[in-house]
């Protein structure tokens, strides 16, 4: 994992790399051919917020090889497992938490909810911006900026290499692509863009609601 992360990422190395990978419980791996060619780390934990318990899922270091950007068994086999927690702790509002530093991330959240803050297309939902503020301030404190709604870290803590984190002449024709980019314009040095997304069964995309539900196998 650690050498697939650095193959692709600049500003980190190997002891910053495994100080994140213990902050987190859980790795979801997609393999080929017997080989590790993607992975992404999380950690469900509770927040209290506004007199109300929260179940929160925070992202932490993901890449896939490129050979297999657009396959579907990773999202689905990660939209799976966000739907089991979700069944574990019905009684709980559920919301993905994610710092963003690439435009393929971001592009991810609309296949799995209708809603998110930031959104491209929604004027900001009140109560998404002021969760997802507080949960960046508790998690990152001086190193977030309420302002602009980034982690801007004194020294990057891991920013995608050039030659993949910039966009090709048709992402940058897309409108979230251009929306992201106007929102972290310093996403090449390692700034992220704080997101949040409610992982409920009315808010799910069309692609996601049936594996989240159970309703089709990962």
């Amino acid at each position: 994992m650690a050498r697939l992360y650095l193959r692709y990422y600049d500003g980190s190395d190997e002891t910053r790399f495994f100080g994140d990978l213990d902050d987190k419980s859980e790795v979801l791996l997609l393999y080929h051919a017997g080989l590790v060619v993607g992975f992404t780390t999380f950690v469900p934990y509770d927040f209290d917020w506004r007199g109300l318990r929260r179940r929160v899922v925070f992202s932490g270091d993901t890449i896939i090889e490129p050979a297999h950007w657009g396959q579907q068994t990773f999202s689905y086999a990660w939209t799976a497992r966000m739907g089991r927690l979700y069944r574990e702790a019905a009684m709980l509002p559920l919301y993905w938490f994610l710092i963003v530093k690439g435009h393929r991330t971001y592009r991810f959240l609309p296949l799995v909810g209708r809603t998110f803050f930031p959104h491209w297309q929604q004027p900001p939902d009140p109560e998404l911006r002021a969760l997802a503020g507080a949960l960046a301030a508790a998690r990152f404190g001086a190193a977030f900026d309420a302002a602009s709604g980034l982690i801007r870290f004194e020294h990057s803590h891991g920013h995608l290499k050039p030659e993949i984190a910039q966009p090709t002449a048709r992402e940058l024709a897309k409108p979230a692509v251009a929306y992201f980019l106007e929102r972290n314009p310093g996403y090449r040095r390692g700034d992220e863009l704080v997101c949040l997304c409610p992982l409920r069964e009315d808010n799910m995309s069309a692609f996601a609601r049936r594996v989240f539900l159970n309703e089709r196998d990962a």
